[in-house]
């Protein structure tokens, strides 16, 4: 038998076709492992900080990733395939083969490196060595918190600027064991440093450096501590002597904080932007160098310095101030004890100067009255008049000075009661009457429908201010008319913006008084009205039209609506067309109960009632022995009977039950005033006392609470002329009180 005719090679085998697909999916599985083991591995060798053979995980990694290489290509030589594949496929298993073979040999070598490696031991190793390097940084923090605190509290024991600077040099040196350390101040320009502090003091200190230099620019550009060479002009605190080369120096900036806004003397008038220079220089003799946590030490103890000389410029800029302060309040205590001193010398000199005035004021009026009623020529009577003119206007002269005195050092307070409101119109129209009949002026009077009867107020001073009006209105016209209208102000008419200072609240218990007076009189030219409230000022118009006035009385009336809270004010249109005088004043509505005629208080003492009082026994008791005659010849000439004493003793002497009025002058002192407790005390029996009247030339009110306070039953001021003690003795004998209103 022939070869060929030989069947040794066995036949080609059909392949199964479920045989093929359990190889295939197979082949993909483990294509896929073999891929996904690396990727375990390269998680392994990133998560492990322990494992030293990581280049042996890369070589089994690549070997697995030609495995499953080789795997996944013979998904393609199930069928039939191309020369491609199987180039590809050959030279998969080959570099598979290659790095199989070397990953072996290698695990041969390594395998008793690895079975001696203390994996456990390693890792509790790195991490002991971890922990002490955290516990070294902690007790590195510690430390350094420590000094910090240790420097703080030092320099914050004192607010001393200069113990701060200096126990700050000193006490770093101590604690970082420094060569030298020196702080450089700006100067007043703002141009230089300064070397104003040295740890050792060896060098002149005041030597200057310009605030421009580079190195200089480069530590305040930054907020930490800088590294500076030793040679530069700042560092330069010590000579350099030796083989030793330098130590390291550091320089540090500290901020200024807000020195411009409390200047020292002597130091610069800086911004918030400006530094000083803190220098620190290491010992020379060592290769010592700078940790981190000394440098963090500097940065926080010139932050600590800069809040320490704030606090120091605050506290030596607010002891500056309470120097200047307790300056400025003695100089203040001084000059009001200067004024208090100066008024109460004027007002001495006034109260002075007024009873010695009124006392003959009180002799000429009283004489001059009394001689008016005799018999005369019209040649005596015109000079008689004229005396008496003259001396009233002496007295309401007089007043006023007293009055502004008070008004201005605050003296004089307003004394509220409730009066007839109707009443003082009319009584100012009466005395007005008879000088405007006199110049033919006619003379009306409009009262709103609205304004109350009674209201409560100071009807002195509202009386006066009306009269002042009025009197001004009547001097300075010589014909026409002049009209007198008062009513109550509507809300709405009060706010007035010509008068924005005038600010008025209305309420339920009080109303506001709006009195007009206009006259028909030459007017008065519009620049100069403002000056007319103006005390002894007089406009040139009114100069030259009338002389006698005196220049007071309009700015009394200012002051009086003031108090009252009101304004006044007024209005002419110019020369020749008359003017018209406002004012507004606050007075109080009485309640229903209380709107009944008050208490007699004589504002002017007229001639009415009696003119005669024949008989009337009169005991006049006056040191003064003119001033005695004088109000002896008054009550004689109404008919009384009159004795005259000069001393306490003689008056108690010479009284008796049937006098029936004693007239005493008070202004001798406290002897008057006990004078009047021991008639009180000779008469138990009221309607058996006679009616006690004190004379004064005293306008305080002192005098009057003195008077009331004592038993007195009326007080009249000098000087008094016949109508006044006519009306004086009706009023006494009709109601058996009469007090003057002062």
């Amino acid at each position: 038998m022939s070869i060929e005719s030989c069947n040794c090679i066995e036949p080609q085998w059909q392949a199964d076709e479920l045989l093929m697909r359990y190889q295939y999916i197979s082949d993909f599985f483990i294509a896929l492992a073999y891929f996904s083991i690396p990727l375990e591995l390269i998680y392994f060798v990133k998560k492990s900080a322990v494992f030293p053979y990581r280049w042996v995980l890369v070589q089994f990694g690549a070997f697995i990733v030609l495995c499953g290489a080789t795997h996944l290509i013979n998904l393609w030589t199930f069928t039939m395939h191309s020369r491609t594949v199987a180039v590809v496929m050959t030279t998969s298993k080959v570099l598979t083969a290659v790095v199989s073979c070397a990953t072996a040999l290698m695990l041969v070598h390594i395998i008793p490196d690895l079975l001696s490696v203390k994996t456990r031991e390693l890792f509790l190793k790195n991490k002991a060595a971890e922990l002490d390097r955290e516990m070294g940084l902690i007790r590195t923090q510690e430390e350094t918190g420590r000094h910090v605190r240790m420097l703080t509290h030092e320099i914050r024991s004192t607010l001393d600027r200069h113990t701060i600077l200096k126990t700050t040099l000193v006490e770093l040196g101590r604690t970082l064991a420094l060569e030298e350390c020196a702080l450089w101040m700006p100067t007043r320009t703002g141009l230089e440093l300064q070397l104003s502090y040295t740890l050792r003091q060896q060098n002149p200190v005041g030597y200057t450096v310009p605030i421009h230099l580079p190195v200089i620019n480069q530590v305040f550009s930054s907020n930490r501590a800088v590294k500076i060479s030793p040679n530069c002009p700042v560092a330069r605190l010590r000579p350099h002597a030796g083989k030793f080369m330098p130590g390291e120096v550091v320089a540090v900036r500290v901020p200024l904080l807000h020195l411009s806004n409390f200047q020292i003397y002597d130091w610069p008038a800086v911004s918030s932007r400006n530094y000083a220079l803190m220098v620190l220089m290491l010992p020379s003799d060592s290769a010592r160098q700078w940790h981190v946590h000394e440098l963090e030490l500097v940065e926080v103890v010139a932050d600590q310095v800069a809040v320490a000389l704030s606090h120091a410029a605050i506290l030596e800029e607010s002891m500056r101030a309470r120097d200047q302060l307790m300056e400025q309040n003695v100089a203040l205590d001084l000059a009001r004890r200067e004024a208090e001193t100066a008024i109460r010398a004027r007002n001495d000199f006034l109260a002075v100067m007024n009873h010695e005035m009124r006392t003959p004021m009180h002799a000429i009026i009283a004489l001059s009255s009394l001689l008016q009623e005799t018999e005369l020529t019209p040649e005596q009577r015109l000079m008689v008049e004229t005396i008496l003119k003259s001396s009233n206007l002496l007295a309401t002269l007089i007043n006023d000075v007293l009055d502004l005195s008070r008004l201005e050092d605050g003296s004089l307070q307003l004394d509220s009661t409730t009066f007839n409101l109707h009443s003082v119109f009319r009584e100012v129209l009466n005395l007005i009457k008879p000088v405007a009949s006199v110049k033919k002026l006619l003379l009306t009077l409009h009262l709103g429908p609205d304004l109350p009867v009674y209201a409560i107020g100071d009807e002195k001073r509202l009386m006066q201010t009306i009269l002042n009006v009025v009197g001004n209105a009547v001097k300075f016209s010589k014909e026409g008319g002049i009209s007198i209208t008062a009513f109550v102000a509507k809300a709405e008419s009060l706010k007035d913006m010509r008068f924005p200072d005038f600010i008025p609240v209305p309420s339920d218990n009080h109303f506001y008084l709006r009195v007009q007076v206009k006259d028909s009189g030459a007017g008065i030219n519009p620049q100069d009205i403002p000056t007319l409230f103006t005390k002894f000022a007089q406009t040139q118009t009114l100069a030259t039209r009338n002389s006698s006035g005196n220049g007071l009385g309009l700015a009394i009336c200012k002051r009086f609506v003031n108090l009252m809270e009101g304004h006044i004010w007024i209005e002419s249109e110019g020369i020749g067309k008359g003017c018209t005088a406002s004012f507004i004043v606050k007075l109080g509505i009485p309640d229903r109960s209380n709107e009944s005629k008050p208490s007699f208080a004589p504002k002017v003492l007229g001639n009415h009632g009696p003119s005669n009082f024949a008989g009337l026994k009169v005991l006049v008791m006056d040191d003064n022995g003119v001033s005695r005659t004088v109000t002896k010849g008054l009550l004689v000439h109404l008919g009384c009977d009159v004795t005259t004493v000069g001393t306490s003793e003689e008056c108690l002497r010479v009284l008796s039950h049937e006098h029936k009025v004693v007239f005493m002058d008070v202004s001798s002192g406290i002897e008057s005033y006990d004078l009047a407790v021991r008639i009180h005390e000779m008469f138990t029996k009221r309607q058996d006392r006679p009616l006690i009247v004190a004379l004064t030339g005293n306008t305080n009110k002192v005098t009057k609470e003195k008077c009331m306070r004592v038993g007195m039953d009326g007080l009249i001021l000098k000087p008094v002329s016949v109508d006044k003690m006519r009306g004086v003795l009706s009023e006494l004998l009709e109601h058996r009180v009469v007090f003057e209103t002062i």
